[in-house]
């Protein structure tokens, strides 16, 4: 028989009564239907049980102005402090139209962004105040998020109405630098010097909800938990696709953080739909945080580089990692998992089931060789290594010895799955230094364009596979032990 696990958040009715009377509960229940097969562990994930006092502090009333134009950034954070130095409460908006840079969040504060509110982040960088965070793997000066998390437990962020990064002013800013950089060979650096604002970070922080938010154009990553535990991301809805493809606008990045749980959710964007990060090359070896207890469930991937990514951040480790029942449409990848030769770490101990998807480029995608051009950091001729900036520097660090950036797949299970519309069924690259080991296919179904290769992997289990090919073809195997594909496998679709 089979159970899933359902999570939900209860939220108690607000409405304006003093702390002593009434309070807003977060709370977590078990569904009865449980899959008694699943590991303990996809049971304590999450966020826990949190009550937050029902005191309103309206942003209005400190100033904020919903008239689209009038920088709020000052007048809601004071809501925010006034409301965390009470003991905390709800901070709340009037309808309207809000215009803000990099807010902070603290503990035992819902944050609510009702029906017929909107709140707009600035297109001006210097609106977000710069912190020591992590970007893409190395820790480093970057704009705080617009709405952010910072070393807080307890908070909540919840509401119907529409948080948008106004982000085509950073998309276009990156593309006009990408331009000036690649051709003097710095493709590796331009995603690290094109400063952009995420939408929503969570950092360093423990029992964070985040329910039922509409999110629209991110500038960068639209959420992302870096060095956080028991964190609930559900109902969130991300829109980066609105007046035009932004680059690097991934939806939800788990990033070095455990005891994760994603459900819900429903992501349209222009990079990795639901990814999971643990540092890059040097510096992410040298922090060495894992991802870790991390269940992604009930969710959609609509347009997208990665139903679910894993990499190409893996210099801490990735492991414990549980999807299902998501549905793809569009999304350019299945799973995906990539790393390079400088990134080292173990992705391992990962149950992808129940999927669905269509339209796709290719379904499972695994590289340890990925983006050359943006993975290797070399510095051209022209450049002095000790005036660089201290983020350049991180980069060009090399691994040593280069053995610890080598990184290691294993122990993958890919179970109930059912791709049509794909154009390239399998395509799974590792190394001579290391082989990618454990794959199981179980009642896994693939309509493609043409069937792909496997190179350099080993022990591979099926069970139940079809795969069907237009053009007739079989996977290709090469350099792999243990990897067999019985004939019965094969249909072409001609």
């Amino acid at each position: 028989m089979r159970y899933i696990f359902i999570f939900w958040l209860l939220v108690a009715n607000i409405g304006f009564f003093s702390s002593e009377e009434k309070k807003t509960t977060t709370d977590v229940k078990l569904n009865s239907t449980t899959d008694i097969n699943l590991p303990l562990w996809t049971k304590k994930v999450g966020a826990k049980s949190t009550t937050f006092k029902k005191n309103i502090y309206y942003v209005n009333d400190f100033g904020a102005i919903p008239d689209e134009k009038t920088l709020n950034t000052a007048a809601i954070q004071n809501a925010i402090d006034a409301c965390s130095k009470n003991g905390g409460g709800i901070v709340a908006f009037k309808k309207g139209i809000y215009l803000t840079g990099s807010l902070f969040i603290k503990e035992g504060i819902h944050f609510r962004i009702d029906k017929d509110v909107e709140i707009r982040g600035s297109q001006d960088i210097k609106d977000y105040k710069q912190i020591d965070t992590r970007i893409a793997g190395i820790e480093m000066k970057w704009p705080a998020a617009l709405i952010n998390v910072l070393n807080q437990q307890n908070v909540l962020i919840d509401g119907e109405g529409i948080i948008n990064g106004q982000g085509k002013v950073f998309w276009d800013y990156y593309w006009n630098l990408r331009k000036e950089y690649e051709p003097k060979g710095l493709r590796w650096i331009v995603d690290y010097d094109a400063q952009r604002p995420r939408t929503i970070l969570i950092s360093d922080s423990k029992n964070i909800f985040l329910k039922n938010l509409n999110i629209q154009q991110a500038g960068f990553w639209t959420v992302q938990v870096l060095y956080s535990e028991y964190i609930t991301v559900d109902g969130v809805k991300i829109r980066n696709n609105i007046g035009g493809h932004g680059p690097s606008t991934d939806g939800i990045d788990i990033d070095s953080s455990k005891w994760i749980l994603v459900q819900n959710c429903d992501i349209d964007c222009n990079d990795d739909n639901f990814c999971l990060k643990a540092g890059r090359d040097w510096d992410g070896l040298r922090v060495n945080r894992p991802t870790e207890y991390v269940v992604i469930r009930d969710c959609i991937a609509r347009k997208g580089a990665g139903l679910l990514t894993i990499g190409s951040e893996t210099s801490g480790s990735i492991r414990h990692v549980y999807a299902s029942n998501i549905t793809g449409n569009g999304t350019s990848n299945g799973l995906n998992i990539k790393s390079a030769s400088t990134r080292g770490g173990t992705v391992e101990d990962v149950l992808m089931e129940n999927i669905k998807m269509e339209n796709i480029r290719t379904f499972l995608q695994i590289s340890m060789n990925w983006n050359p051009s943006y993975s290797y950091s070399k510095l051209p001729d022209g450049y002095t290594e000790e005036t660089l900036p201290e983020h350049w520097k991180k980069m060009l660090t090399k691994v040593d010895p280069p053995s610890k950036g080598i990184p290691h797949f294993k122990n993958i299970t890919l179970k109930n799955i059912y791709v049509k519309k794909v154009g390239k069924a399998i395509n799974v690259e590792g190394m001579a230094a290391s082989t990618i080991e454990n794959i199981t296919l179980d009642n896994v179904h693939i309509e493609a364009e043409t069937a792909g290769k496997i190179s350099y992997s080993s022990n591979w289990t099926l069970k139940n596979v079809s795969i069907k090919t237009n053009d007739g073809s079989k996977v290709s195997i090469e350099n792999s032990t243990n990897v067999n594909f019985p004939e019965t496998l094969w249909e072409s679709k001609k």
